[in-house]
């Protein structure tokens, strides 16, 4: 066997498939360039990380289920002046989710709440945590689910798991007694650990009001709004946007 069959069989057996895919350009660039045997190794080894870091990304991604691929370099801040702008790119470091803070994103429905919040999710699995996206009522019905069928510790911990929690449209209606139930533990095990964003078309005074029990509305709305950043977001909706000859 030749010498590069050797290397190109020994790198698939490692699964350096970044190396492998690269090796041939690295090599002839290598000998263009009469590069030294060290910085042709970080060549390649910089071809296998840009790999592996992409592989992990896309992964990230798939496992946060967001509803479409939202950027923050894709939303139009120009088209409605009165969002805050400026505080919500500062969030863009994730330097919340550190200090484990949470985030309310309030206003009208079409702002872009959605977007914003999915936006934020995007650009931390890019920082490389752990992102869960859910639709409120998809998460209060899937964790009732778990009742039936024995497996609601199970599906309780897959919303205290991730780094950074992202439960949309929350208060479009009054939460149930069991909902209540739900919601509260979901908060009480990230307290203090890992962080949420809400978005919600209800102001943060109309929150307890949602709540059954007013004990565990008040205990509820403790964890999570002494530490959180409120964003309201008012003005023309995002989603007409480009009708009507705007852009």
């Amino acid at each position: 066997m030749k010498i590069d069959g050797q290397i190109e069989s020994k790198l698939k057996l490692l699964r350096l498939t970044g190396m492998l895919q690269t090796l041939a350009v690295r090599l002839k660039q290598a000998e263009e360039s009469n590069s030294g045997y060290l910085e042709f190794l970080m060549t390649l080894l910089e071809d296998e990380y840009e790999r592996r870091q992409s592989g992990s990304l896309l992964k990230r991604l798939k496992k946060a289920g967001f509803e479409a691929e939202k950027t923050l370099e894709g939303f139009d801040f120009a088209f409605n002046p009165q969002i805050p702008a400026k505080k919500i790119k500062q969030l863009a470091s994730c330097a919340y989710i550190d200090n484990k803070e949470n985030i309310f994103l309030l206003g009208p429905v079409g702002v872009g709440k959605s977007h914003i919040a999915q936006a934020l999710g995007h650009l931390a699995c890019r920082m490389g945590y752990d992102v869960l996206y859910t639709k409120a009522a998809k998460m209060f019905r899937y964790l009732n689910g778990g009742r039936a069928d024995n497996s609601w510790d199970r599906r309780i911990r897959g919303y205290t798991a991730s780094d950074l929690l992202i439960v949309d449209d929350f208060g479009l209606k009054p939460l149930t007694p069991v909902q209540s139930d739900d919601l509260y533990e979901v908060i009480n095990d990230r307290y203090m650990k890992k962080s949420i964003i809400f978005t919600s078309n209800r102001s943060i005074e109309d929150w307890q009001g949602l709540f059954p029990d007013p004990i565990i509305a008040n205990s509820a709305m403790d964890r999570i709004a002494h530490n959180a950043h409120q964003i309201v977001m008012t003005g023309e909706s995002y989603r007409n946007r480009g009708k009507d000859g705007k852009k």
